[in-house]
């Protein structure tokens, strides 16, 4: 069974910086999709970054792209998620996801645009102006 676990989240002001982290545990693959999404209570959930665990591939959110990089930590199934620049509207619980690679009909195997059955309990950004 996976299990992944975020720790990082806080509240700072616009324009300053956090990092999110994620452990995973229980994967039955070696190579996976791992990252983020989030949702503001009341909103649809809203992908933000993932990384494929076998290459490093990333893929992002239009809205975070530039200013968010997600970076990974294969021999300990972690990922994070460092958010430079952030802005109010950056506010909302993140979670980490994952889940195994999707390469049927795909070019890319992992992307903010797929869903995903494995979701941490989720850690809460505050970004204040």
């Amino acid at each position: 069974q996976v299990q992944l676990v975020e720790s990082g989240g806080g509240s700072v002001q616009a324009g300053g910086s956090l990092r999110l982290s994620c452990v995973g545990s229980g994967f039955t693959y070696t190579r996976n999709c791992m990252g983020w999404f989030r949702q503001v209570q009341g909103a649809k959930r809203e992908g933000v970054a993932v990384i494929y665990t076998g290459d490093g591939r990333e893929s992002y959110a239009d809205s975070v792209k530039g200013r968010f990089t997600i970076t990974q930590d294969n021999d300990k199934n972690i990922v994070y998620l460092q958010m430079n620049n952030l802005k109010p509207e950056d506010t909302a619980m993140y979670y980490c996801v994952a889940d195994p690679p999707l390469w049927v009909g795909n070019t890319e195997p992992c992307s903010v645009r797929y869903e995903y059955s494995n979701w941490g309990k989720g850690t809460l950004v505050t970004i204040s102006s």
